[in-house]
C-alpha cells in the first residue's frame, strides 16, 4: 500500500472511530471518480469496515477489529 493510500485509509478508519456511520453518507463522504484512490473498495476487502443491514433501518458502516488494529498501528507511524 503507498503511503499515500495509507494515509487515506487511516483517515478514512478514523472517520469510523465515533460509530457505525450510515451507508449513504459514507458513499457521498468518500466517492471518488478515481480508480487510483480506492479507499473504500481496499478497506472493505482487507476487512477493515463492514457494511451492516438490520431490517427496518438503513444500511450503516462499521469499524471492524482489524481496522482498529490496522488504525493503531499505522496512525502512530504516520503521525508521530
Amino acid at each position: 500500500m503507498s503511503d499515500t493510500l495509507t494515509s487515506l485509509t487511516i483517515d478514512f478508519l478514523a472517520w469510523f472511530e465515533a460509530g457505525p456511520r450510515p451507508y449513504a453518507e459514507v458513499m457521498a463522504a468518500w466517492r471518488t471518480s478515481c480508480p487510483r484512490l480506492t479507499v473504500w473498495e481496499d478497506a472493505v476487502e482487507a476487512g477493515f469496515v463492514r457494511r451492516h443491514w438490520s431490517p427496518g433501518a438503513p444500511p450503516t458502516v462499521e469499524l471492524t477489529t482489524e481496522g482498529s488494529a490496522f488504525l493503531a498501528e499505522h496512525r502512530a507511524s504516520l503521525y508521530p
